[in-house]
């Protein structure tokens, strides 16, 4: 992937305001790209890479959407929308990962993602729907169910294969790890991240189309009631793609113009990242200022006495 210019700016800085004063800073990095990997603007540094984490999750669906398993399981799109999921372990969630396990004959024993604390079933794990559409490829071509997490299993040399595929890099050059959830993520630069996003966003294939669509069409599944993705989907249907990640990354998409948005909040904080998505969505004019003041009450008013507060601009290359 060409890294065009020289990609450094000023960070971003998210203020936590207490009736005015500043009690708490986050230092926020943020890319914009286009679908051919150029980096058209920039906060921070461009290059900064960082674990990708659930953000991945509508491009591990491409080994649900490429393999004929919707087609073999008769797979909904709500399904889809699941297994790109970071849910919320409500019983309307979690009926539909258990649904892709009864149309694929699998138990839900099989599932090797955590028990949530509390809870009696990896169903309820945030991250039960990726699983579940894993298991169901791996059921769909006859691949070993009980090592699918092993990075060399063929479902996860199918994910990586696919990534590296849109980012125009050997899959041997990511650096890997363990996520929360146990399956493999990869450390990427925001620029690769946004790139995704841009990729994901252009409607360039079939198969990412449709995973967009069963996103937009269904954002409940994708974070659940109150979550920042869900309203996001919900307030700019058709518009955007939007999912987040842990430890601060937040990748959005914008739909039929071929751009990526991703950030990072160093220190890894939630709150941060939201403030800079409306932020930086609006200096984007990828959202309406109606929509903007919407997620602000939601995001960035915290209660009668605190507030988020961003302080900065993309520099544009």
């Amino acid at each position: 992937m060409t890294m065009g210019k020289r990609t450094q700016a000023t960070a971003l800085e998210v203020r936590l305001l207490r009736e005015g004063i500043i009690e708490s800073r986050h230092i926020v990095q943020a890319v914009v790209s286009d679908e051919r990997g150029r980096t058209l603007s920039v906060a921070g540094n461009a290059e900064t890479a960082a674990f990708v984490r659930s953000a991945l999750k509508p491009f591990q669906a491409l080994a649900v959407t490429t393999t004929g398993t919707l087609e073999r399981y008769e797979l909904s799109d709500r399904d889809l929308a699941i297994i790109t999921s970071s849910h919320k372990g409500s019983i309307e969630q979690v009926r539909q990962v258990f649904n892709i396990m009864w149309r694929a004959d699998l138990d839900p024993t099989t599932l090797q993602c955590p028990i949530p604390q509390g809870k009696s079933s990896p169903l309820e794990y945030n991250c039960s729907g990726k699983h579940a559409g894993m298991l169901a490829v791996c059921q769909q071509r006859h691949w070993p169910l009980t090592s699918y997490l092993d990075r060399k299993h063929p479902v996860q040399q199918l994910i990586i294969s696919k990534v590296a595929e849109l980012l125009r890099m050997p899959a041997e050059e990511f650096l890997t790890a363990h996520d929360d959830c146990g399956a493999p993520t990869y450390l990427m630069q925001l620029s690769q991240m946004a790139s995704l996003y841009a990729v994901l966003a252009s409607s360039s294939s079939l198969d990412m189309e449709r995973i967009v669509r069963a996103m937009n069409h269904h954002p409940n599944m994708v974070a659940g009631e109150g979550e920042f993705d869900t309203e996001l989907m919900r307030l700019a249907p058709s518009e955007l793609v939007s999912k987040a990640g842990a430890e601060g990354v937040q990748c959005i998409g914008r739909l039929g113009e071929g751009m990526g948005l991703a950030i990072k909040v160093m220190d890894g904080a939630k709150r941060a990242k939201y403030a800079v998505a409306i932020h930086l969505l609006q200096q984007l004019g990828w959202i309406t200022p109606s929509v903007a003041q919407s997620l602000s009450e939601k995001f960035m008013n915290l209660g009668k006495y605190k507030r988020l507060e961003v302080i900065g601009e993309l520099s544009f290359l």
